[in-house]
């Protein structure tokens, strides 16, 4: 956010590196992404931030929605409909964090801006190189750190699995936590587990703590260390080494052995060779789609999420506009953030933390607003906003938005100067009448979507169990990797579908004991697997 707006402020254009910040947005997506799959992702990213701030600047100069009327009100339902959108296509990607916001959040600012039909080439660059700048920095890191992103993803598995020792290495959320963590390990990697490491290289050893991670998830019921503690001691050691920032592939701990595997070593890495690199490269998509999970019923999940986004950010600009307050479209961006959650349960705790985040961050706001900075001083907060939001809002929503209240109160100010006072006051509003929306259409948007979720995810299940049982009878070797596979992210899926369920009105119709059963079967049956190799 800095490069392209700091010097635009020093030369005196600093009501247009708004639109530049704006397209820097775009580096807020896939962090945790391989550095090849991450240059794909942003790039969409990076046309999708690019398109909404030149989308909205034409709408802007043909609508003149600061005129009121017919223009404004087509402007809240274009709002509308760019929520929905990029709701839509954030779930399906699985971008998570706050992706359908930033989108929305860009298109509106520029949408609600004064603008003439001169300004939209102009500002369309201007994001287009806020994006091409977080593009590029966001894939730099792999002239540094090649391998950082999958050492990150493995280091978690190892926590997780640390986790799952000290809780006695039983069921329930923790072994879920524990399981996807080394189901996301394999897909960063590009592999099934239990993979075939090669001997030597970075890539091998990864993939060795990988499979060490699978075959203690796998065996935790049935063979329990001597030394819990002691063990989960030793994954956290070999997590913060593979976390550590060295360039030199950090050393394994002697105490993590990962069992050698059955196949004969380098016979996968071999016919991934020959394959070349688009066959190399299907291979990697396959096993990605493998450990992702099943999909059943997945459009259908996607589109109601959708539709509230639609339904809240729509009632709210549309109540603002009618109420006559000033920034209307604050409304709709807070209604759409509370919305940007999973079920009804999830969205009323961000609506608690919503308002007491945004409460803190008006006072922030009023604070700097008061000083009265020059542009430059004010470029400099808001990139240092940036940097505290970006910070805290994975670990914390609620410290997330105290951030990124002033973080949005000042880039409409540096777009167009408003009264301090006027501009903290249009906020709170917007913010009250925002959230109460975005807490009725999550109550009166009642569906039974969730529910049909978790009860394909536990049929699912069941028939992934009976295929695992089948392969296992027949002693089918070559079927096991993929197998196994279908049957980790099914039981996967099965626990976040039950959980997505209950924070909805409309309950499924699930026995807890046979899901219980159902789960309880396929760590048996993954157990088995270990066993047989």
């Amino acid at each position: 956010m800095a490069v392209p707006a700091v010097p635009m402020a020093l030369a005196g254009r600093a009501d247009q590196a708004v639109y530049a910040m704006l397209g820097s947005f775009t580096t807020t997506f896939g962090r945790n992404l391989p550095y090849r799959r991450r240059a794909r992702v942003l790039a969409v990213v990076a046309v999708a931030m690019t398109a909404c701030v030149g989308l909205g600047t034409a709408l802007a100069a043909w609508a003149r929605p600061w005129d009121g009327g017919a223009g404004a009100a087509v402007t809240v339902a274009a709002m509308a409909v760019v929520a929905g959108a990029a709701k839509l296509a954030c779930d399906a990607a699985r971008l998570r964090g706050l992706g359908a916001v930033l989108l929305l959040f860009s298109f509106a600012v520029a949408a609600n801006a004064v603008s003439a039909p001169a300004d939209v080439l102009p500002r369309t660059a201007l994001a287009a190189a806020g994006a091409a700048v977080a593009w590029v920095l966001a894939v730099a890191g792999r002239f540094v750190h090649p391998d950082r992103p999958q050492r990150l993803a493995v280091a978690a598995a190892l926590r997780e699995l640390a986790d799952l020792w000290e809780a006695g290495g039983g069921s329930g959320l923790v072994r879920h936590r524990a399981t996807a963590a080394v189901l996301q390990a394999y897909r960063t990697l590009g592999r099934l587990p239990p993979a075939s490491a090669e001997r030597d290289g970075r890539g091998g050893t990864l993939l060795r703590l990988t499979d060490l991670c699978w075959s203690l998830l796998i065996g935790s019921p049935s063979r329990p260390p001597d030394d819990p503690a002691g063990l989960a001691g030793n994954l956290r050691r070999q997590a913060r080494l593979l976390a550590s920032r060295r360039r030199r592939f950090p050393y394994v701990l002697p105490e993590l052995t990962a069992p050698p595997p059955t196949d004969r070593p380098g016979r996968r890495e071999r016919e991934r060779e020959r394959a070349g690199p688009a066959g190399r490269e299907a291979a990697e998509l396959r096993a990605a789609e493998l450990v992702t999970g099943p999909r059943h019923g997945r459009a259908a999940v996607l589109l109601v999420p959708a539709l509230r986004m639609t339904l809240g950010t729509g009632i709210a600009g549309g109540a603002a506009l009618l109420l006559g307050l000033g920034h209307g479209y604050w409304a709709a961006i807070s209604a759409a953030a509370v919305l940007h959650s999973v079920n009804v349960r999830t969205a009323t705790q961000r609506a608690v933390q919503r308002t007491l985040g945004t409460v803190a961050g008006l006072l922030l706001a009023l604070g700097v607003l008061a000083a009265n900075p020059g542009p430059v001083l004010l470029v400099l907060v808001i990139v240092l906003l940036e940097f505290l939001l970006e910070y805290v809002v994975a670990r914390n929503y609620g410290l997330g938005v105290v951030f990124l209240t002033p973080l949005a109160l000042l880039l409409s100010d540096l777009a167009a100067p408003s009264p301090a006072g006027a501009l903290v006051e249009d906020r709170a509003l917007g913010s009250v009448l925002g959230v109460g929306v975005a807490l009725g259409c999550a109550l009166l948007v009642v569906h039974d979507r969730a529910a049909v979720r978790a009860e394909r995810a536990l049929a699912a299940c069941t028939a992934a169990s009976d295929e695992a049982e089948r392969v296992l009878a027949e002693r089918a070797a070559r079927s096991f990797p993929v197998v196994q596979t279908r049957l980790a992210a099914a039981v996967v899926e099965l626990r976040e579908a039950d959980d997505a369920a209950a924070g909805e009105l409309w309950q499924a119709e699930i026995d807890p004991t046979e899901l219980a059963a159902a789960e309880r079967r396929a760590y048996l049956l993954l157990e088995r697997f270990l066993r047989w190799r």
